[in-house]
Protein backbone atom coordinates (compact mmCIF):
# COMPACT_ATOMS: atom_id res chain seq x y z
CA UNK A 1 0.00 0.00 0.00
CA UNK A 2 1.38 3.50 -0.48
CA UNK A 3 1.35 5.94 2.14
CA UNK A 4 -0.30 9.15 1.28
CA UNK A 5 0.93 12.49 3.72
CA UNK A 6 -2.21 11.61 6.00
CA UNK A 7 -0.62 8.30 6.63
CA UNK A 8 -1.44 7.15 10.65
CA UNK A 9 1.73 6.12 12.28
CA UNK A 10 2.39 3.68 15.23
CA UNK A 11 4.87 0.66 16.05
CA UNK A 12 6.44 -1.19 18.33
CA UNK A 13 9.36 -0.20 20.75
CA UNK A 14 11.87 -3.37 22.62
CA UNK A 15 15.84 -3.95 22.93
CA UNK A 16 16.19 -6.04 20.64
CA UNK A 17 12.97 -5.75 18.86
CA UNK A 18 13.87 -8.00 15.80
CA UNK A 19 12.25 -10.92 17.08
CA UNK A 20 8.60 -9.24 17.07
CA UNK A 21 5.36 -10.62 15.21
CA UNK A 22 3.60 -7.75 15.72
CA UNK A 23 5.04 -5.44 12.20
CA UNK A 24 3.58 -8.72 10.22
CA UNK A 25 0.47 -9.13 12.23
CA UNK A 26 -0.49 -5.15 12.26
CA UNK A 27 0.66 -4.99 8.39
CA UNK A 28 -1.83 -7.87 7.95
CA UNK A 29 -4.43 -6.06 8.71
CA UNK A 30 -3.08 -2.28 7.39
CA UNK A 31 -3.48 -3.98 3.93
CA UNK A 32 -6.72 -6.08 4.88
CA UNK A 33 -8.44 -2.86 5.82
CA UNK A 34 -7.27 -0.85 3.53
CA UNK A 35 -5.96 1.64 5.72
CA UNK A 36 -3.54 4.47 4.96
CA UNK A 37 -0.80 3.51 7.79
CA UNK A 38 1.80 2.13 8.60
CA UNK A 39 3.68 -0.23 11.92
CA UNK A 40 6.97 -0.12 12.28
CA UNK A 41 9.33 -2.04 14.42
CA UNK A 42 12.07 0.43 16.27
CA UNK A 43 14.58 -0.92 18.40
CA UNK A 44 15.10 1.37 21.17
CA UNK A 45 17.97 1.04 24.10
CA UNK A 46 16.40 1.68 27.74
CA UNK A 47 18.61 4.42 28.72
CA UNK A 48 17.06 6.02 25.46
CA UNK A 49 13.64 4.85 26.06
CA UNK A 50 11.89 8.30 27.70
CA UNK A 51 13.26 10.25 24.92
CA UNK A 52 12.49 8.66 22.04
CA UNK A 53 8.92 8.15 22.78
CA UNK A 54 8.77 11.62 23.37
CA UNK A 55 10.25 12.10 20.39
CA UNK A 56 7.56 9.61 18.15
CA UNK A 57 4.96 11.61 20.21
CA UNK A 58 6.21 14.56 18.48
CA UNK A 59 6.58 13.47 15.21
CA UNK A 60 3.28 12.69 14.40
CA UNK A 61 2.82 8.81 15.94
CA UNK A 62 -0.37 7.31 16.95
CA UNK A 63 1.00 5.51 19.44
CA UNK A 64 3.37 2.38 20.20
CA UNK A 65 3.55 -1.57 21.61
CA UNK A 66 6.10 -1.71 24.12
CA UNK A 67 7.66 -5.41 24.75
CA UNK A 68 10.92 -6.32 26.87
CA UNK A 69 12.63 -4.22 28.65
CA UNK A 70 10.28 -1.69 28.33
CA UNK A 71 6.94 -2.52 29.94
CA UNK A 72 7.70 -0.78 33.21
CA UNK A 73 9.37 1.80 32.37
CA UNK A 74 5.87 2.89 29.65
CA UNK A 75 3.53 2.59 33.02
CA UNK A 76 5.98 5.09 34.58
CA UNK A 77 5.89 7.96 31.87
CA UNK A 78 2.27 7.21 30.96
CA UNK A 79 -0.25 10.71 32.04
CA UNK A 80 -3.13 8.51 32.20
CA UNK A 81 -3.11 4.60 33.52
CA UNK A 82 -5.71 1.83 32.41
CA UNK A 83 -6.87 0.00 35.75
CA UNK A 84 -5.71 -3.11 34.64
CA UNK A 85 -1.98 -1.47 33.58
CA UNK A 86 -2.01 -0.39 37.11
CA UNK A 87 -2.57 -3.73 38.44
CA UNK A 88 -0.41 -5.56 36.67
CA UNK A 89 2.29 -2.97 36.93
CA UNK A 90 3.13 -2.89 33.45
CA UNK A 91 2.06 -1.52 30.10
CA UNK A 92 2.38 -2.78 26.82
CA UNK A 93 0.76 -0.78 24.67
CA UNK A 94 0.86 3.57 24.53
CA UNK A 95 -1.88 5.45 22.97
CA UNK A 96 -0.80 9.45 22.47
CA UNK A 97 -3.80 11.57 22.34
CA UNK A 98 -4.84 14.84 20.83
CA UNK A 99 -4.39 16.74 24.27
CA UNK A 100 -0.90 15.68 24.06
CA UNK A 101 -0.84 13.28 27.18
CA UNK A 102 -0.09 9.61 26.98
CA UNK A 103 -2.03 7.02 27.65
CA UNK A 104 -1.26 3.33 29.31
CA UNK A 105 -2.68 0.12 28.63
CA UNK A 106 -2.10 -3.39 29.65
CA UNK A 107 -3.53 -5.68 27.30
CA UNK A 108 -2.09 -9.10 27.50
CA UNK A 109 -4.85 -10.22 30.12
CA UNK A 110 -7.52 -9.03 27.54
CA UNK A 111 -5.33 -10.86 24.68
CA UNK A 112 -5.60 -14.18 27.08
CA UNK A 113 -9.09 -14.00 27.85
CA UNK A 114 -10.50 -13.81 24.51
CA UNK A 115 -7.99 -16.30 23.00
CA UNK A 116 -9.80 -18.88 25.16
CA UNK A 117 -13.35 -17.13 24.89
CA UNK A 118 -12.80 -17.87 21.01
CA UNK A 119 -10.98 -21.34 21.37
CA UNK A 120 -13.21 -22.52 23.87
CA UNK A 121 -16.67 -21.00 23.18
CA UNK A 122 -18.38 -22.95 25.70
CA UNK A 123 -15.81 -22.71 28.56
CA UNK A 124 -17.12 -20.60 31.56
CA UNK A 125 -14.73 -18.64 34.02
CA UNK A 126 -16.77 -19.16 36.95
CA UNK A 127 -17.49 -22.95 36.69
CA UNK A 128 -14.82 -24.01 39.02
CA UNK A 129 -11.24 -23.45 39.97
CA UNK A 130 -8.22 -22.80 37.67
CA UNK A 131 -4.76 -23.49 37.78
CA UNK A 132 -1.73 -21.34 37.19
CA UNK A 133 1.62 -22.24 36.55
CA UNK A 134 4.59 -19.89 36.58
CA UNK A 135 4.78 -16.41 38.47
CA UNK A 136 6.33 -13.94 36.33
CA UNK A 137 4.86 -11.11 34.16
CA UNK A 138 2.78 -13.26 32.17
CA UNK A 139 1.02 -14.69 35.12
CA UNK A 140 -0.03 -11.70 36.65
CA UNK A 141 -2.10 -10.29 33.62
CA UNK A 142 -3.30 -13.79 33.74
CA UNK A 143 -4.25 -13.79 37.02
CA UNK A 144 -6.16 -10.49 37.04
CA UNK A 145 -8.01 -11.80 33.73
CA UNK A 146 -9.67 -14.47 35.46
CA UNK A 147 -10.16 -12.60 38.74
CA UNK A 148 -11.89 -10.12 36.39
CA UNK A 149 -13.86 -12.95 34.87
CA UNK A 150 -15.00 -14.22 37.54
CA UNK A 151 -12.86 -17.33 38.26
CA UNK A 152 -13.67 -18.48 42.13
CA UNK A 153 -10.09 -19.64 42.91
CA UNK A 154 -6.73 -19.57 41.44
CA UNK A 155 -4.27 -21.89 42.11
CA UNK A 156 -1.12 -20.55 41.61
CA UNK A 157 2.31 -22.59 41.51
CA UNK A 158 5.70 -21.81 40.80
CA UNK A 159 9.19 -23.62 40.79
CA UNK A 160 10.25 -20.94 43.21
CA UNK A 161 7.14 -20.66 46.45
CA UNK A 162 8.38 -17.02 47.93
CA UNK A 163 7.94 -15.51 44.37
CA UNK A 164 4.04 -17.24 43.97
CA UNK A 165 3.34 -15.73 47.29
CA UNK A 166 4.64 -12.36 46.73
CA UNK A 167 2.96 -12.18 43.39
CA UNK A 168 -0.25 -13.35 45.34
CA UNK A 169 0.70 -10.90 48.00
CA UNK A 170 0.61 -7.98 45.82
CA UNK A 171 -2.83 -9.26 43.46
CA UNK A 172 -6.66 -8.89 44.85
CA UNK A 173 -7.40 -12.06 43.52
CA UNK A 174 -8.66 -15.09 45.13
CA UNK A 175 -5.12 -17.34 44.62
CA UNK A 176 -3.85 -20.27 46.30
CA UNK A 177 -0.39 -20.78 46.62
CA UNK A 178 0.45 -24.74 45.70
CA UNK A 179 4.03 -26.09 45.73
CA UNK A 180 5.08 -27.19 42.94
CA UNK A 181 5.91 -30.35 43.84
CA UNK A 182 2.17 -30.67 44.72
CA UNK A 183 1.14 -29.36 41.08
CA UNK A 184 -0.15 -32.30 40.10
CA UNK A 185 -2.57 -32.95 42.83
CA UNK A 186 -4.11 -29.19 42.28
CA UNK A 187 -5.35 -30.21 39.64
CA UNK A 188 -8.06 -32.03 40.95
CA UNK A 189 -12.02 -30.66 39.68
CA UNK A 190 -9.72 -27.79 38.55
CA UNK A 191 -12.01 -26.07 35.01
CA UNK A 192 -8.95 -24.53 33.80
CA UNK A 193 -5.06 -25.61 33.92
CA UNK A 194 -2.92 -22.32 31.97
CA UNK A 195 0.51 -22.80 31.65
CA UNK A 196 2.49 -19.48 31.71
CA UNK A 197 6.29 -20.48 32.34
CA UNK A 198 8.58 -20.75 29.44
CA UNK A 199 8.67 -24.90 29.77
CA UNK A 200 7.47 -26.42 26.87
CA UNK A 201 9.36 -23.68 24.24
CA UNK A 202 11.65 -24.42 21.88
CA UNK A 203 15.17 -24.59 23.59
CA UNK A 204 13.27 -24.40 27.16
CA UNK A 205 12.94 -28.01 28.28
CA UNK A 206 9.53 -29.81 28.64
CA UNK A 207 6.91 -28.76 30.97
CA UNK A 208 6.91 -32.10 33.24
CA UNK A 209 2.79 -32.55 34.76
CA UNK A 210 0.82 -35.34 35.28
CA UNK A 211 -2.77 -34.76 34.09
CA UNK A 212 -4.60 -37.92 36.01
CA UNK A 213 -6.08 -35.88 38.27
CA UNK A 214 -7.55 -33.51 35.51
CA UNK A 215 -11.02 -33.96 34.63
CA UNK A 216 -11.72 -34.60 31.28
CA UNK A 217 -14.13 -31.45 31.03
CA UNK A 218 -10.94 -28.99 32.16
CA UNK A 219 -10.10 -26.56 29.73
CA UNK A 220 -6.04 -26.63 28.62
CA UNK A 221 -4.19 -23.95 27.53
CA UNK A 222 -0.72 -22.75 27.20
CA UNK A 223 0.53 -19.36 25.87
CA UNK A 224 3.50 -20.74 24.70
CA UNK A 225 2.99 -20.99 20.65
CA UNK A 226 6.57 -21.50 19.54
CA UNK A 227 5.99 -25.01 19.19
CA UNK A 228 2.17 -24.37 18.71
CA UNK A 229 1.35 -27.61 19.81
CA UNK A 230 3.60 -27.89 23.39
CA UNK A 231 4.07 -31.13 25.05
CA UNK A 232 1.39 -29.82 27.57
CA UNK A 233 -1.06 -29.19 25.16
CA UNK A 234 -0.07 -32.52 23.68
CA UNK A 235 -0.37 -34.26 26.70
CA UNK A 236 -3.95 -32.86 27.49
CA UNK A 237 -5.27 -33.72 24.23
CA UNK A 238 -4.41 -37.17 24.65
CA UNK A 239 -6.27 -37.31 27.98
CA UNK A 240 -9.38 -36.00 25.95
CA UNK A 241 -9.51 -32.24 26.97
CA UNK A 242 -10.24 -28.99 25.35
CA UNK A 243 -7.38 -27.14 24.01
CA UNK A 244 -6.32 -23.58 23.11
CA UNK A 245 -2.93 -22.68 21.81
CA UNK A 246 -1.21 -19.62 22.55
CA UNK A 247 -0.73 -17.55 19.26
CA UNK A 248 -4.30 -16.68 19.95
CA UNK A 249 -3.15 -14.56 22.72
CA UNK A 250 -0.59 -12.50 20.66
CA UNK A 251 -3.05 -12.13 18.04
CA UNK A 252 -5.67 -10.50 20.53
CA UNK A 253 -3.76 -8.08 22.81
CA UNK A 254 -3.08 -6.47 19.33
CA UNK A 255 -6.77 -5.38 18.99
CA UNK A 256 -7.15 -2.81 21.39
CA UNK A 257 -3.81 -1.03 20.13
CA UNK A 258 -4.79 -1.28 16.38
CA UNK A 259 -8.24 0.21 17.21
CA UNK A 260 -6.71 3.16 19.23
CA UNK A 261 -4.05 4.00 16.48
CA UNK A 262 -6.16 2.67 13.17
CA UNK A 263 -9.83 3.79 14.27
CA UNK A 264 -10.80 -0.42 13.57
CA UNK A 265 -11.64 -2.80 15.44
CA UNK A 266 -9.82 -5.77 13.47
CA UNK A 267 -10.85 -9.58 13.31
CA UNK A 268 -8.68 -12.48 14.40
CA UNK A 269 -9.56 -15.20 11.44
CA UNK A 270 -7.42 -18.52 10.61
CA UNK A 271 -6.14 -16.75 7.79
CA UNK A 272 -4.43 -14.50 10.42
CA UNK A 273 -3.44 -16.74 12.37
CA UNK A 274 -1.64 -19.03 9.24
CA UNK A 275 -0.14 -15.67 8.61
CA UNK A 276 1.58 -15.02 11.44
CA UNK A 277 2.90 -18.11 12.08
CA UNK A 278 4.41 -18.97 8.64
CA UNK A 279 6.82 -16.19 9.62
Amino acid sequence: MILSGNAKLAGVVGWPVNHSKSPRLHGFWLEQYKIDGTYVPLAIKPEDFESAIRGLQKSGFKGVNVTVPHKESALKIADKVSARAEKIGAANTLVFQEDGSIFADNTDGFGFYENLKQGAVDWQADAGPAVVLGAGGAARAVIVALAEAGVPEIRLTNRTRARAENLAAELDAPITVVDWEDRNAALEDCNLLTNTTTLGMHGQGLLEIDLFDLPKTALVNDIVYVPLMTNLLEKAHAHGCPIVDGIGMLLHQARPGFEAWFGTDPQVTDELRQFVLAD
